[in-house]
């Protein structure tokens, strides 16, 4: 079920919800609380309808850009594409203190980085709910999330990816009736500084597909990464396969 790898989202969850407007953004979202990222303490971030959660400055770009990014913008891409929520799919977000989430959360990131003394006084929730792509004449739709965590020292971020369908928007020359092609999206972390940066393999090729399939703490479709002071561990060196139609890897 999906309950296993995301985590709770919705308005059940008093979740707040994105205009549906193509390319468009939530408010300017003060934090409660600092939320530190490549070393740098940031207190404002916007959650962007294309896949992006960005610190301080907007994110309307649909075709993504290769990292390090050469203009300053300091962002986590979770699935960085041409999401068009007007053709279909919910883009939610919440800021929370919530016992039983944080605790869920503690015990994951306990499980990943045992030598890590980590208990989350606080989380973000960003979750994009069956979002189409831009151009779309199908159906078809993307399902992923990003937490961010902190216990104000440590931060985290998990990448959550449930239901991968589509890879590209018509506009960065995908196929619309299949989504595929063109320039695919790309998932990783920019730190603005031009120089730090990292990108989840298969980013921006065909086998971004199979995110849902990868990991770096052995949970396929979960990606997780402290933050604070960036740090990459246990990323499998090999790239996704991508799969034909008879489901045999190539």
């Amino acid at each position: 079920p999906a309950a296993s790898l995301l985590y709770p989202y919705g308005l059940d969850h008093h979740d707040q919800k994105n205009p549906k407007l193509d390319d468009g953004s939530s408010k300017k979202l003060s934090l409660a609380v600092p939320f530190t990222f490549y070393s740098k303490e940031y207190r404002n971030l916007y959650v962007n309808n294309n896949g992006v959660i960005s610190f301080d400055t907007r994110v309307n770009q649909y075709t993504p850009d290769p990292f390090p990014l050469a203009d300053g913008r300091t962002f986590v891409a979770p699935y960085w594409a041409d999401v068009d929520n007007v053709r279909g799919g919910d883009v939610f977000y919440r800021e929370t203190t919530d016992p039983t989430l944080l605790a869920r959360i503690t015990k994951n990131i306990n499980q990943y980085f045992p030598k890590i003394s980590y208990t989350a006084t606080w989380a973000f929730v960003a979750t994009w709910d069956h979002v189409a792509y831009y151009g779309s004449t199908t159906n078809k739709g993307n399902t992923f999330q990003a937490v961010l965590t902190t216990d104000t020292k440590k931060s985290f971020i998990i990448l959550n990816y449930w239901d991968i369908q589509w890879t590209t928007g018509a506009a960065s020359d995908g196929d619309p009736e299949t989504g595929l092609g063109g320039t695919p999206a790309h998932a990783g972390f920019n730190s603005g500084d031009e120089t730090n940066f990292y990108n989840i393999p298969g980013s921006q090729t065909e086998a971004i597909i199979n995110i849902t399939k990868t990991s770096n703490v052995n949970v396929p479709g979960r990606w997780v990464f402290q933050v604070d002071d960036f740090k990459v561990t246990g990323v499998p060196t090999e790239v996704p396969k991508v799969a034909n139609s008879n489901n045999c890897w190539l």
